[in-house]
């Protein structure tokens, strides 16, 4: 890491190192030097990600009058970080967060095993559920019906078929957001629409501010793409954006694209409410910054009374400044690769340009599914069945955890796929690695991280119930118990399990 791309002030630091959960000391323990228990604490901050990598860290004297130390204390704990790899320095640049070489790093997105791989595998890895069903045949059985007159045409549809266009355009209108189908662009998923914007907005080296935690595959995007990202905390708990944060990396980084996740944040959970639209959207329109905000978790609000904040795009008239993605892959299922951006027109025409060079076009066949089942009601129906799987997977899969993992923690989301959970000191990496050797495929929490944050997590998502969530929450505690130990996985050979 070169140089620093955001800063953390002296006192925010304080109140982060001040806030961080003390644990009783056993008896007969001895405390660590001042000095020690500064750098330690520090550098947890820096593994869960909540002081980001690559953040300039407050002058000696600064941080001292701020904590009540002297400065020999701080100097002293700085070195101790710089000797371990967690603090670089450079004379006129200050000091900033690092990780050392070594450390575990997010080498690549998430991968989910091939069907036929599975066996006894219980497969944590990929936040998506099988088909809800009859929808899905009964879908392509209407799209087949509807397929002939567009088989007469060459097929390329670089914007999208016009109807499902007008489809995706009049369920924004619906929810309050009036939506032109030239605001809309359909694409190969969420992941397609986002390699779009990435492409026509932010060239190889430009910053992008992101969330930190964040979706892991769109970080391994981001970095193919050549970007150098930004990580911003997530406020506390379930409790969305740290705007003083997000205003300080906008202002402060200037970076071209900001990529957010405002609904049942994927992996932590979180919502965010109005007013944390309203204010970051500001935000980001008086830094100059395009907000891309992903909604493909927007639909699974699991508890029958959560009430939905308006979408993001809604705090933003003109259309200058967000960028909305969605995608059928979550509410409905991975398999239909459908998604789509709705933005101002003159963005979407140069999109569509750009795309040219790209893939053409999405599947003719899909979007005609998609179009029939918006149509017809049956999205609806299905993504009702969706909701109630999905809810009765979280609350099996956290009865299980809180019965065999009791010191795990975590907040419970009440929407989305996941659990973001916290893994009572253990290394998140070291259980991913022993949970494959035992029958269970965890993704560890620096694949959500920049440069080897989160390494105290795992994410777990609502894929499976019942037995299987009671079977998966065992061979975790079973990896869990072997990483504290230090042994060999090879002690405790995986149990028969059948679905």
């Amino acid at each position: 890491m070169s140089q620093w791309t955001s800063a953390v002030g002296a006192a925010q630091l304080a109140r982060q190192l001040s806030a961080q959960q003390q644990r009783p000391a056993g008896p007969g323990t001895r405390r660590p030097p001042a000095y020690r228990a500064l750098a330690d604490g520090i550098r947890l901050l820096v593994l869960e990600g909540r002081v980001p990598v690559a953040a300039r860290l407050p002058a000696e004297r600064e941080l001292a009058l701020s904590l009540s130390v002297s400065r020999t204390t701080v100097a002293a704990a700085y070195e101790a970080l710089r000797s371990e790899g967690f603090l670089e320095s450079r004379r006129g640049a200050g000091s900033w967060t690092a990780v050392p070489a070594g450390n575990p790093l997010p080498a690549r997105g998430l991968e989910p095993l091939p069907p036929e791989s599975l066996g006894s595998m219980i497969d944590l890895g990929c936040a998506a559920l099988p088909a809800p069903e009859p929808w899905l045949t009964q879908g392509f059985q209407g799209a087949l019906e509807e397929l002939p007159p567009y088989a007469h045409t060459h097929g390329d549809y670089p914007a999208g078929l016009p109807a499902l266009r007008q489809m995706l355009a009049d369920r924004y209108t619906e929810r309050g957001i009036p939506t032109m189908p030239e605001q809309i662009m359909v694409t190969t998923g969420a992941m397609g629409a986002i390699d779009a914007i990435c492409h026509l907005f932010a060239g190889r080296g430009e910053r992008i501010a992101v969330e930190s935690p964040s979706y892991a595959n769109i970080l391994q995007l981001m970095r193919e793409a050549g970007a150098r990202l930004v990580p911003v905390a997530m406020a506390a708990g379930l409790s969305g954006w740290d705007l003083g944060r997000w205003r300080q990396v906008l202002r402060e980084a200037a970076p071209r694209l900001a990529y957010v996740v405002a609904d049942f944040h994927n992996p932590t959970g979180a919502l965010a409410d109005d007013d944390q639209r309203r204010a970051l959207v500001e935000a980001a329109r008086s830094a100059g910054t395009v907000l891309v905000v992903d909604e493909t978790m927007s639909e699974l609000h699991l508890d029958p009374d959560v009430v939905m904040p308006r979408p993001v795009c809604g705090f933003d008239p003109a259309g200058s400044t967000v960028l909305t993605v969605g995608s059928a892959s979550k509410a409905f299922w991975a398999g239909m690769r459908i998604g789509w951006v709705r933005a101002a027109p003159d963005v979407i025409r140069s999109l569509v340009a750009a795309r040219a060079y790209a893939d053409l076009g999405t599947p003719v066949l899909e979007q005609l599914g998609v179009n029939w089942l918006m149509r017809t009601g049956g999205w609806d129906s299905a993504v009702t069945i969706r909701r109630e799987q999905a809810r009765e997977n979280r609350d099996a899969l956290v009865s299980a955890v809180r019965r065999e993992l009791p010191d795990w923690e975590f907040d419970v989301p009440r929407g989305g796929l996941t659990l973001w959970v916290r893994t009572g000191g253990l290394s998140g990496s070291r259980l991913a690695e022993v949970g494959e050797r035992v029958g269970v495929r965890v993704p560890s929490g620096p694949r959500f991280g920049v440069d080897g944050a989160f390494e105290g997590y795992v994410r777990l998502p609502f894929t499976v119930g019942g037995p299987v969530a009671d079977e998966a929450a065992a061979r975790l505690a079973a990896a869990a118990r072997l990483v504290r130990k230090g042994a060999s996985a090879g002690a405790e050979s995986p149990r028969t399990f059948v679905a």
